[in-house]
């Protein structure tokens, strides 16, 4: 039979399992990570780090070559102004630009006092003016609320200034309250049921293929234009076109 154990001991066990209990308290995914791969393992007959398929996917794209990007909004924080926000998001880009970031993209928001990002290729330009090798780019510009030869023009202009350099997000949602909408669009209160007519009027203007219209700079400066959407359309558009989704 065991010793009896002295009361100083006990006391030392009952701590010792009290911060066993603590512990697991704050780090409860730990235990749903590990019953996940416990039903891996059953499933499988093998551990999912021990996987064929695991072993060549991390043989095949070590951490190192993920390429890494940023979405800004350029966050207007409480005591500062909108001209803080834009210089921030300029120190920021050169500084994952030097640590080998790809991509540095800017959103459009309208009538949100906490977002400074309202005129995405005004801010394009200022950070491909401020950078030398990063990607810059829109994430996105909201074509619904632009003439397509306007955004043709203006990315266009930017692809002639950086060359290789930029990149047209695009995306068909306000982005925006619906009175902002309706005043940015002239009344115009479309579903976004006309973004594929506009998409393809704003490429056939890179492509100079709209008669007697020609967008200067714009044709044969296209930009690596982009879809955005969080729905399966313009999913669906982008797989059709053979342009890349985000």
């Amino acid at each position: 039979p065991d010793a009896p154990r002295s009361g100083s001991r006990r006391r030392r066990e009952r701590r010792h399992e009290g911060e066993e209990e603590r512990g697991e308290e704050r780090q409860p995914h730990r235990g749903r990570m590990a019953e996940a791969a416990r039903v891996r393992e059953r499933r499988l007959g093998h551990p999912a780090h021990a996987s064929p398929r695991f072993r060549q996917a991390r043989a095949m794209t070590p951490l190192r070559h993920v390429p890494l990007s940023v979405l800004d909004l350029a966050p207007v924080t409480e005591g500062s102004t909108p001209g803080d926000a834009l210089a921030r998001s300029l120190d920021l880009a050169r500084h994952v630009e030097a640590l080998g970031y790809s991509r540095y993209w800017v959103a459009e928001h309208h009538n949100m006092p906490g977002i400074a990002s309202s005129a995405p290729a005004v801010i394009i330009a200022h950070l491909a003016a401020g950078t030398e090798r990063l990607r810059v780019g829109s994430g996105g510009v909201m074509l619904p609320n632009h003439a397509p030869l306007v955004v043709a023009e203006q990315f266009g202009t930017l692809e002639a200034l950086h060359p290789g350099r930029i990149d047209l997000g695009l995306g068909r949602a306000p982005g925006t309250d619906g009175r902002t909408a309706y005043v940015l669009r002239r009344g115009d209160q479309g579903s976004g049921d006309e973004f594929p007519a506009q998409l393809g009027e704003l490429i056939a203007y890179f492509e100079g293929r709209v008669e007697g219209i020609t967008a200067v700079p714009g044709e044969g400066e296209s930009p690596e234009i982009w879809l955005l959407g969080s729905s399966g359309f313009s999913a669906q558009l982008a797989g059709y076109l053979g342009l890349p989704f985000a």
